[in-house]
């Protein structure tokens, strides 16, 4: 959930509270100023009746209309307080209505009479419910108005921000251009953009010198390596060794061919890790795959290998220096993993690539991509895959391992 979104939520549910809230204790407020109001007129006409009969020694005659009715009854001298009541009346004799009444006694001719007058709430409570109508009608157009506000002024508030996250999303540290930053009159956005600009420097500073090292470093280490392989060929060459001292060169100079090949690998995958790879092209996928395949004759035709190739016609857009390293690794491999005489499968789709040779035990497909894990007898940098995958991942494609009636099975999906 959006931030925005989450405090319009939060911003409507306690507004709402608060109207409601409002709404109730207004709504019973104006219950209660209107009873208070009724109570006192309804006081004031008993007071009215008891001074007429005070003056003239005599009742008033009844009345009966649609607001207010009277009625007078004759009783014995008890004691009978003033109270004040709810009730429903008929008017008329036909139609029920309800009201405020009031009963108090008078006394004429030492008779004791209790004077009953009724007044509608007809139109008292008519009154309060348009009032309340139209007190939550107000609410409910303050509400959206408060809504809407606060959509809109959020909407410009947030705006940096969002830009701000959408240069964040699309930042590249390999390339030169920074961020686009504007002025802001938030401080807190203000100082977030500064504190952006100067982690992206450090970033960028931090890359660079670790770009340099890693160069500088394979280049360095190239040269003592050949010469050191140099010097190893001149050795091996020489017929005065004795066998234990050749076998004792012979492991040397495996052990510094394995070196450079590592360290090679090591700076193809740095580059690779951080897109420092050449523009990409279009390439004829199905094309490169027979070029490899004739590369690779002599190796297929030592171990009596089969191959049957199922080739549509297929473009890819990349970098042909990478798409060489990745179809190296996967013949090299489904090769050496081969078993004698038999069938290495290519088969290439407009959406997938794989490759399927026969073995004899499944690898470990959860740790089979990652950096410097090999096979028990492989002899290679445990890089090769590795490698393979992040190729992959610069390009989108999804790469898979599955072994089934053994078979090892490599898919690319484009």
């Amino acid at each position: 959930m959006r931030l925005s979104a989450y405090y319009n939520k939060a911003s409507i549910i306690i507004t709402i509270s608060i109207l409601l809230a409002g709404a109730v204790i207004y709504f019973f407020a104006i219950n209660y100023i209107v009873k208070n109001r009724l109570d006192h007129h309804l006081a004031e006409e008993i007071e009215e009746v008891e001074f007429f009969v005070k003056v003239n020694k005599k009742l008033p005659a009844p009345i009966d209309v649609d607001e207010i009715q009277t009625t007078f009854l004759k009783i014995n001298p008890v004691k009978f307080e003033r109270r004040i009541f709810d009730t429903v009346y008929t008017l008329n004799g036909r139609e029920k209505r309800y009201g405020r009444a009031i009963a108090g006694p008078v006394f004429l001719d030492g008779s004791q009479v209790i004077v009953t007058i009724i007044i509608s709430k007809e139109n008292t409570e008519y009154l309060v419910k348009m009032i309340a109508i139209i007190t939550l009608a107000l609410m409910m157009t303050l509400l959206i108005i408060l809504f809407l506000t606060n959509k809109f002024i959020l909407r410009g508030v947030w705006k940096p921000f969002y830009s701000l996250l959408h240069q964040i999303k699309a930042f590249n540290i390999s390339q030169s251009t920074g961020f686009h930053l504007t002025s802001n009159k938030i401080e807190e956005f203000e100082e977030l953009n500064e504190a952006v600009h100067a982690m992206s420097l450090r970033v960028k500073n931090d890359f660079q010198h670790l770009k340099y090292f890693t160069e500088n470093a394979s280049h360095e280490m190239m040269t003592p390596l050949a010469v050191i392989t140099a010097k190893l060929d001149t050795l091996i060459q020489d017929e005065s060794l004795r066998p234990r001292q050749y076998d004792q060169i012979n492991d040397i100079y495996t052990a510094t061919s394995k070196l450079s090949r590592l360290n090679q690998s090591l700076l193809l995958l740095v580059k690779i890790e951080n897109n420092l790879i050449e523009q990409s092209e279009l390439i004829r996928l199905d094309t490169l795959i027979v070029e490899k395949l004739r590369e690779f004759q002599e190796l297929i035709i030592s171990k009596g290998i089969t191959v049957r190739e199922h080739l549509a016609e297929k473009e890819v857009e990349a970098s042909k220096y990478l798409l060489d390293i990745l179809l190296n690794n996967f013949l090299s491999n489904a090769i050496k993993h081969s078993i004698n005489d038999s069938e290495l499968i290519i088969t290439l789709t407009n959406d997938s690539l794989s490759f399927q040779n026969r073995g004899l035990a499944s690898l470990d497909g959860a740790r089979l991509f990652e950096r410097f894990h090999k096979g028990g007898k492989s002899e290679g940098t445990g890089l090769g895959l590795t490698i393979t995958k992040n190729i992959c991942v610069i390009y989108g494609w999804d790469l898979s391992y599955s072994y089934e009636k053994s078979l090892h099975n490599f898919r690319i999906r484009f």
